[in-house]
């Protein structure tokens, strides 16, 4: 039997492992040093598309500035720049951007998911419930930067979230935050759920910008970004048992795989709606078949949400 790629493998103690993104902590970048540069698996205006796009200047490079306990050595500076009084705030995003119009507001400008092409998309195959990130933000007290992340299905959708994109979208995490006053700072964002049921989280669209309005702020407002996390959070705290792993799986055939499990202990299957779907034991839930949707496995205190195909 061969089982689909990984759902979920969970650790019951202090930390939980599971899928996270790329260069997440920008210590990799493409044309170091020259006017493309770009970290690996996130863009800027450089590789931007549309009518603009040759108008698109570097607005993203590598600093050495780094928090205190970071593990790498770098992180992604971006920020604003001012042409001809046009504003052009910096961005950084893991899909593509499209410029397609010289009014900053203009829904032609947008960020993009290429689907078929993986230094403009960011694969995903889990359901996380937050995004974590650390930032410094220099600008005038009154300006706030933008963090901006969709979940979606296998459909190119775009951000901001058009009209044909919206039907496609698993998830969102939006937020505003103020300067930072030259201190490095931990943001914390959950995701929120559409009622777009049945979707697959395939892909998530990720960016950063120095300030959340078009065209807002002024010019060389600037934002540091380090260490990006997904997290997958686990519920309650009861009876951890330390250095054990255990690992559910979902079949091609949409069946119930549990790995490391004592099977005469109670699992327990939710909906997210906090509807218990079923409460056996691990034994008896082997192989159990589960309809498409997202579910919350919960064993020993500890659980987490699983997405079934």
């Amino acid at each position: 039997m061969k089982a689909n790629l990984l759902t979920l493998i969970l650790l019951l103690g202090p930390q939980f492992y599971a899928q996270q993104m790329g260069n997440s902590g920008f210590e990799n970048w493409d044309n170091l040093g020259s006017n493309q540069e770009e970290p690996t698996n996130w863009s800027s205006f450089k590789t931007a598309t549309g009518s603009f796009a040759a108008f698109g200047s570097k607005q993203v490079e590598r600093s050495s500035s780094v928090r205190s306990g970071a593990a790498g050595s770098y992180s992604a500076r971006i920020w604003s720049k001012s042409t001809l009084g046009i504003m052009a705030n910096g961005v950084l995003t893991t899909g593509r951007m499209n410029m397609g119009s010289s009014n900053l507001s203009s829904p032609d400008n947008y960020n993009y998911t290429v689907l078929n092409d993986a230094a403009f998309s960011e694969a995903l195959t889990l359901s996380p419930d937050s995004i974590v990130f650390w930032a410094r933000y220099t600008a005038a007290a009154s300006e706030k930067a933008g963090m901006h992340a969709v979940i979606h299905d296998q459909f190119s959708v775009q951000d901001p979230i058009n009209a044909a994109s919206a039907p496609y979208v698993v998830a969102d995490a939006d937020f505003q935050f103020s300067p930072t006053n030259n201190s490095w700072v931990r943001f914390s964002v959950p995701f929120t759920y559409t009622v777009n049921t049945g979707l697959a989280p395939k892909f998530i669209l990720l960016t950063f910008t120095t300030n959340h309005i078009p065209g807002g702020g002024s010019a060389n407002d600037e934002v540091l970004i380090d260490d990006v996390e997904l997290i997958y959070n686990t519920v309650g705290t009861t009876n951890p048992v330390s250095n054990q792993h255990f690992g559910v799986f979902i079949d091609e055939e949409n069946r119930l795989l549990l790995t490391g499990f004592e099977q005469n202990n109670q699992l327990e299957i939710f909906r997210l709606n906090g509807q218990l779907l079923e409460a056996n034991s691990v034994e008896k839930l082997q192989g159990r078949v589960l309809p498409s949707g997202f579910y919350l496995i919960r064993y020993a205190g500890t659980g987490t949400k699983i997405y079934v195909p």
